[in-house]
Parts: structure tokens; sequence; C-alpha cells
């Protein structure tokens, strides 16, 4: 059996806080002047990252079920089985960690 790559702990965070509905958490896992690019559509810094959270990700109720992680460079993807009120199903997230927080986070399928 292979075991997955850790995952940075700003990533491990924000996925943590997002499946547990805990938006401050979530926010602080990045930048100030971190983006989310959510399929092209991008929300810089973390009141921008906050009121596309509270409309489409964390207020969705989102939970999330990862079923695997990669690592290259200074990337990594999550694949997750994405639940809640919003999107259902398969996604990836590739986080870019600057330092320790979160620079992007793109959302693709």
């Amino acid at each position: 059996m292979t075991t997955p790559p850790a995952l940075p702990l700003a990533v491990a965070a924000a996925l943590e806080a997002a499946d547990a509905g805990h938006i401050e958490d979530f926010l602080a896992a990045f930048a100030e002047d971190g983006v989310v690019d959510d399929w092209g559509r991008e929300f810089r810094g973390r009141e921008a990252i906050r009121r596309w959270s509270d409309a489409e990700f964390i207020g969705k109720h989102v939970t999330l079920a990862v079923t695997g992680v990669t690592t290259e460079g200074d990337t990594t993807t999550v694949s997750a089985q994405v639940g809640g009120e919003g999107f259902n199903g398969p996604s990836h997230f590739a986080f870019t960690v600057a330092g320790e927080r979160i620079a992007l986070m793109r959302i693709t399928g």
C-alpha cells in the first residue's frame, strides 16, 4: 500500500475548516492576497473569498471526502468527492502554498 503524500499544513487546515463549516479558520489558511480560482472565476483576497464561500462553498454546507493527493513542485492537488447543498460530485483542488499560507486554490473537475 502506498501512503499518500502529507498535505501542507495550510491545505490540511483549509480542508478541515471547510468540512467543519468554520469560515474564519478557512480564511486564515489563505495569504492576505490569496486567490480562489473556481473554474476560471477568480476571487482575490480574504473578503472576496469569504463572499464566494458564503454563496458557493461553506455557505452551502460543503463536505469533502478526500480520494487522492498528488504533489508536483509547490502545487498539491487534492481529489475529493464534494457534497452539500451546492455542487455535488468529484472535483480537484490544486493548492499553491507560499510560506505558511495558501496563495492559490484552483478548483477544477
